[in-house]
């Protein structure tokens, strides 16, 4: 699914990343874990294409990341890649539906097959409730759901989570845990979540542990 071969990244005098080389199996669901500052939230922004590193190799679903135009990698994290972030990212004007089928308009897609795919994700996300009320209107665990049936509306084959329960309480945030496993049980798709969480990073098949920008176990 993803292919990462010594990937590096400085910022100036700066080395954050050091020859990182991980593999992602379709399907499989993998926990990054480590101490503030050891380059766990700029790998994954690397993965997902939203920062590209000084050197190095990145295959997406047999794709070389490095061999795109900016327009192309736009379409390919539309399509393929999915994205968690601690603090949901809702646009603060729409509702929760608007919030989550805006992706698949931006892939050109059918407003009323992007409105029917949100209400059913939205749905099995337990928020049917919810669909017309705005970011302001929900809880922390609802506004987070939300962002993962966002995530989830172009079918991508990757999900990204980056401190996914970082901002909710421990009831909300297990509850969180077992709805990522769950949903890669069910829809097959692959996860990689960055966590300080150790509840979430042992229910993943593997667990990654990051120091000082490289990888120590895998």
């Amino acid at each position: 699914m993803i292919e990462a071969k010594n990937i590096t990244l400085s910022y100036g005098n700066l080395q954050v990343l050091k020859g990182i080389d991980i593999s992602i199996k379709k399907g499989e669901v993998i926990s990054i874990v480590g101490a503030s500052g050891a380059g766990k939230t700029t790998l994954l922004n690397i993965l997902g294409t939203l920062e590209k590193p000084c050197s190095g190799g990145l295959i997406i679903n047999n794709k070389n990341a490095h061999n795109l135009s900016d327009k192309e990698l736009s379409l390919l994290r539309n399509k393929e890649i999915g994205f968690i972030f601690q603090f949901h990212n809702l646009i603060p004007e729409l509702t929760a539906l608007e919030n989550v089928y805006l992706p698949s308009l931006i892939g050109k897609k059918d407003k009323k097959e992007s409105t029917k795919k949100a209400t059913e994700l939205l749905s099995l996300l337990k928020l049917e409730n919810r669909l017309h009320h705005r970011p302001n209107e929900l809880s922390g665990g609802e506004q987070q759901r939300v962002a993962v049936a966002r995530s989830l509306i172009n079918a991508p084959s990757i999900i990204l989570a980056d401190e996914p329960t970082g901002n909710l309480d421990s009831k909300n945030a297990s509850e969180l845990h077992n709805l990522l496993i769950k949903l890669n049980k069910d829809l097959h798709q692959s996860f990689v979540i960055v966590t300080h969480n150790d509840e979430l990073a042992n229910m993943a098949e593997r667990r990654l542990e990051m120091k000082d920008g490289k990888i120590f176990s895998r």
